[in-house]
């Protein structure tokens, strides 16, 4: 055998062996849809994959996509992936629309934006297409009030078109914690103040729901001065809020989201499924305003709402 044969065998022996190991190597196993490539998002997106790391899915069978990209991707992309996640309303939305048979999870949405998508694009809410809520749970938000306002008892509620699903969960969850509830709808941007003055009339506390029509950017900082001269705190679903001027907020982190969004991927790469309705978040933050609390003659620790809110949950 001469040399140049010998090297053109090992050669070929070489690009075979190249080409059984890409053909053998995993696809993408996850793949995940972000709406947007703001921090938010991306903050999401890089905890759901630091956790499927660690518990042994290779980085190389994680795939991140934009909503885009579902259109142009071949039917063999499609297929691929065992489970899909959405990161917000618009990705879940695209993902509504697609023919994909792979279970799809949404992540950082809000209840009212996932059920608006289901509605949009004719989805049921199933172990094939669910979502983990950004929205708290109601049991978690009163009680948030037993511990930081003990003096409470009444609780205002301005509820939209998107969250007047509530009113009888609010209702019932207030009543478990020893509270009454005020509640007024707003069905457009013109009674939203006149609502809200109604409410305020008779509440010790104005708990806000995420509504776009109700709270929004036009209209918190009007909300906001509203309660503090009714002497009347709110406690809000983000911290932009307790910075802008609300007592308290309770949210999940788009960490904490993505953290959790991961735990059921998991279960479906481990030939499980997702649960059969949807999920609240299981973490959660606290964040306080002094100034705000100063204004009110309270004291509030954020840490230690957090801690006690969490030993009566009995988590750890």
């Amino acid at each position: 055998m001469t040399l140049r044969w010998h090297v053109f065998l090992i050669g070929l022996t070489l690009s075979l062996l190249s080409w059984l190991a890409q053909a053998q190597a995993p696809g993408v196993r996850v793949a995940i849809v972000s709406s947007q490539t703001s921090a938010p998002y991306m903050d999401a997106a890089q905890a759901l994959i630091r956790q499927l790391e660690s518990q042994g899915v290779p980085r190389s069978s994680i795939q991140l996509y934009n909503p885009a990209d579902l259109a142009n991707m071949p039917e063999a992309s499609l297929t691929t992936p065992k489970v899909w996640v959405a990161l917000g309303t618009q990705a879940s939305a695209a993902m509504g629309k697609s023919s994909l048979k792979a279970p799809v999870l949404s992540a950082l949405v809000p209840r009212s934006g996932f059920e608006r998508v289901l509605r949009e694009t004719g989805r049921k809410l199933s172990p094939q297409f669910n979502a983990v809520y950004l929205d708290q749970p109601l049991q978690r938000q009163m009680a948030l009030i037993r511990l930081a306002l003990p003096r409470a008892r009444h609780v205002g509620v301005l509820l939209g078109p998107d969250s007047w699903f509530r009113a009888s969960a609010l209702l019932a969850a207030a009543g478990a914690n020893g509270l009454a509830l005020r509640v007024a709808r707003v069905e457009d941007d013109s009674v939203l103040f006149s609502a809200l003055q109604s409410v305020l009339e008779d509440s010790s506390v104005l708990l806000a729901q995420a509504d776009p029509l109700v709270f929004n950017g036009n209209s918190i900082q009007n909300i906001l001065l509203t309660t503090i001269r009714a002497n009347v705190p709110m406690v809000a679903f983000s911290p932009a809020y307790v910075r802008a001027g609300a007592l308290l907020a309770l949210y999940s982190t788009p960490v904490q989201a993505g953290t959790q969004a991961a735990h059921w991927v998991l279960e479906v790469l481990a030939m499980r499924s997702l649960p059969e309705q949807a999920v609240e978040p299981d973490d959660f933050e606290i964040s306080v305003n002094e100034q705000v609390a100063r204004v009110f003659g309270l004291s509030l620790d954020a840490p230690s709402l957090r801690l006690a809110l969490k030993r009566q949950e009995q988590r750890p």
